[in-house]
């Protein structure tokens, strides 16, 4: 059975929606799937006729009433766990849209060969709206976290500090009892002995340095850098 799709298209050019469409097409005919489209030419008209089965959202980031930053960050109050990836013509808007948990962003005009990359990315990790969570509570209340929105985690006092969403919570567990459920996952590596990253949110490596698509910096131990490396050169892999 093929699995359907929701995917909404924000955006207020007529033309490039269209473009989007068939593109997009052309990835569903070659990988077997089955997209359903819902059009929007505004970040208000969206929210207004939201959808909470939607699977991923192509949003343009500059719109004339409600730009898609602004929308975003609505959307990430009702929905935490839609794709999202941006639209733009304008590059330095892009990291901006990391802070409402964007999965990427495709510059305009659109390219075939960048759009299947981000696609890939994407349905390699995604799903459906089932997805793991990670459940904890601390004095603040109870969260239950997708795995996938983690961006890592990091010793805190005896405790753990988890960085996702753009929020810093504390989980009673020690870094010592947290290791394996998440170093059991693929997409989770510990690169030092303070520190456990989401392979996903790794844009680079700089020396005994992981940058993330946040910008941050989380250090890698020396001990620790060759079974990171390898872990994370099997996961891009996979994934390519």
């Amino acid at each position: 059975m093929i699995k359907i799709y929701n995917i909404a298209i924000c955006d207020d050019e007529e033309i490039f929606v269209q473009t989007l469409k068939e593109t997009l097409e052309q990835y569903a005919t070659k990988h077997g799937m089955d997209f359903r489209y819902f059009i929007f030419h505004d970040g208000s008209e969206l929210l207004d006729g939201y959808r909470p089965d939607l699977d991923l959202i192509f949003m343009d980031i500059k719109m004339k009433s409600m730009n898609g930053l602004e929308t975003a960050e609505e959307i990430r109050k009702i929905d935490s766990t839609v794709g999202l990836i941006f639209l733009t013509s304008l590059p330095q808007y892009v990291w901006k849209g990391y802070e409402y948990g964007a999965v990427n962003y495709l510059l305009k005009p659109l390219k075939y060969g960048r759009l299947k990359m981000e696609l890939d990315r994407f349905f390699s990790r995604y799903k459906g709206k089932e997805e793991a969570f990670f459940s904890f509570f601390n004095d603040k209340g109870k969260y239950r976290v997708l795995y996938k929105n983690i961006c890592y985690m990091e010793t805190y006092k005896r405790n753990v500090m988890l960085h996702f969403d753009g929020q810093e919570q504390v989980v009673y567990k020690s870094m010592k009892e947290i290791t394996p459920l998440f170093e059991s996952r693929p997409d989770f590596a510990r690169c030092h002995g303070s520190y456990i990253v989401n392979l996903f949110h790794i844009k680079g490596v700089e020396n005994l340095e992981a940058i993330l698509t946040t910008q941050e910096r989380i250090p890698i131990s020396q001990p620790k850098r060759k079974e990171f490396m390898m872990k994370m050169a099997n996961f891009w892999g996979d994934m390519l």
